[in-house]
């Protein structure tokens, strides 16, 4: 693993003081990069252009939004899976403000992620977790582009998954039949998997999709003990649902 304050301090203690002050600048930039979290010359090369490190969940949005625009368009369907994964982590108003701007900062593709995969390599639960909502945004439109895939095999190899393993993972979220929206009569099938009417008031059916989204997230399942095809029935429900509401939003100009 390359620290890389740790090698300008040795460098530099050793320019100035020979061995004793290698030693002393080893010891003092390995502290320092274990402060800062430092593990890539792009680390360090963000952190003095006063750009901050990716952490936790404001990675995962980096990494979301990156899936979302890896065809070249962020549809409606990503920006609502963006939601979903808010929703599902229980983000406060601030949190969700960070995570907006990382989902941005994502799209916009600026970020070198490697350096801040490699950190959860030795974290298997955060890894895969990372993963799963990454092919959980690749098929939220109902279909897996070859860009979407080869960013998640990817960053999967950066985590020390085999190519494999990480597509394996992507079969649990991969839609055994075409969304509700795209059907015939669609509308009305939209409604009855609301469980709404043309006559509901809007926060009624608003009401009812949030509801039914909550019961249904596969979030719900993962790490509990579900079956792969548990969790592929519960990613189908939630993306028709999404879908239902889509249309009947667009169908009744709701806002």
């Amino acid at each position: 693993m390359l620290w890389p304050t740790t090698v300008v301090g040795a460098a530099a203690g050793y320019a100035v003081a020979d061995i004793p002050g290698a030693l002393l600048g080893l010891v003092l930039g390995q502290a320092l990069d274990r402060h800062l979290r430092l593990q890539t010359w792009g680390e360090l090369k963000d952190r003095l252009k006063g750009k901050s490190v990716l952490r936790d969940q404001e990675l995962l949005f980096v990494l979301l939004g990156r899936v979302a625009k890896a065809e070249g368009q962020v549809l409606a369907a990503h920006i609502q899976q963006a939601r979903l994964e808010m929703r599902s982590l229980n983000l406060n108003e601030q949190a969700r403000r960070r995570a907006i701007g990382a989902f941005n900062r994502g799209k916009a593709g600026g970020d070198q992620l490697r350096g801040h995969l490699l950190r959860l390599k030795h974290q298997p639960n955060s890894a895969e977790g990372v993963l799963r909502a990454c092919w959980r945004m690749v098929w939220a439109d109902g279909q897996a582009g070859t860009a979407e895939r080869e960013l998640v095999v990817t960053w999967g190899k950066w985590l020390g998954w085999s190519s494999a393993r990480v597509q394996g993972l992507g079969q649990d979220y991969e839609p055994r039949h075409k969304p509700v929206a795209k059907r015939g009569g669609a509308y009305e099938e939209a409604m009855r998997l609301l469980g709404v009417s043309s006559t509901t008031e809007p926060d009624q059916i608003k009401r009812a999709y949030r509801r039914l989204l909550s019961r249904h997230h596969p979030d719900k399942l993962v790490g509990g003990g579900a079956t792969p095809a548990q969790i592929r029935e519960a990613t189908d429900r939630t993306r028709e649902l999404h879908n239902a509401y889509s249309l009947i939003r667009e169908r009744r100009d709701l806002r």
